[in-house]
């Protein structure tokens, strides 16, 4: 219930056409570049999906950044304008479950852009290379690794919005994180855990053990974020 109502919500915002045009602009990213530099990478020994991840994912990966900060931050401004949120405290509704709707909602609308993106990169292969036995399964390891990712920064920035009342604070924070994100090293695994620098990391450039280990970080933060969010919320509601 509470999800198709912040769905509802949502309709009237410009969260669905924004992530839908987000989705659109990465899924580019790829095609743009297969059609401006295509020598450079068709002449690749490398497998076609690894030349595209290593040529093209950190943009694309900057872009999901953008939407989870974008759409968090949609989220939580209709329900801090005009007061909503003090009129939501006064129905049968608790906070936690909002929190964790919206932050449903913001996930499945990543994993609709991933998909997005995940036809981009097979129509590359299709018009540019040439399609193998293992293409699909790889490409569906990689998108689905991408998802698990980027988990953290969803709670984490769900959290942040649900905090500023003013969307431009919860705007900048994000913006802030996302460079921040930019200028750690990849190959420093505990700075690599930061959240915002998660999606920057690819299937093709991490060691089987640090796979699991990434894997097993991305839980522990996520049900770290996920507690704070409810200790925050219990505070909050006493001094309100």
């Amino acid at each position: 219930m509470s999800i198709c109502l912040e769905y509802k919500k949502l309709k009237r915002t410009g969260f669905l056409p924004a992530f839908f045009g987000g989705g659109l602009l990465s899924a580019f990213v790829p095609i743009g570049n297969m059609m401006f530099r295509s020598e450079i990478f068709v002449n690749s020994p490398e497998p076609a999906l690894k030349i595209l991840f290593n040529a093209n994912w950190q943009m694309m990966a900057m872009l999901n950044l953008f939407l989870i900060v974008i759409g968090a931050c949609i989220m939580y401004h209709t329900e801090y304008a005009d007061n909503a949120m003090q009129k939501m405290d006064a129905l049968p509704i608790r906070q936690s479950s909002n929190f964790f709707s919206k932050f449903f909602i913001l996930t499945v609308s990543i994993i609709a852009v991933l998909a997005i993106e995940a036809a981009s990169l097979a129509f590359c292969i299709h018009h540019w290379f040439s399609l193998y036995d293992e293409f699909a399964i790889e490409l569906l390891k990689s998108i689905g690794y991408a998802a698990i990712l980027a988990v953290p920064t969803l709670i984490l920035m769900t959290g942040i919005a649900s905090i500023c009342k003013n969307m431009w604070i919860s705007l900048g924070v994000g913006i802030i994180c996302m460079f921040v994100a930019t200028m750690i090293p990849k190959t420093n695994f505990i700075l690599s855990l930061f959240p915002f620098a998660l999606p920057f990391q690819t299937l093709w450039d991490t060691e089987s053990t640090r796979i699991f280990q990434f894997i097993c970080g991305v839980g522990i933060e996520t049900g770290v974020f996920g507690m704070a969010e409810l200790i925050y919320l219990k505070v909050r509601r006493k001094f309100q």
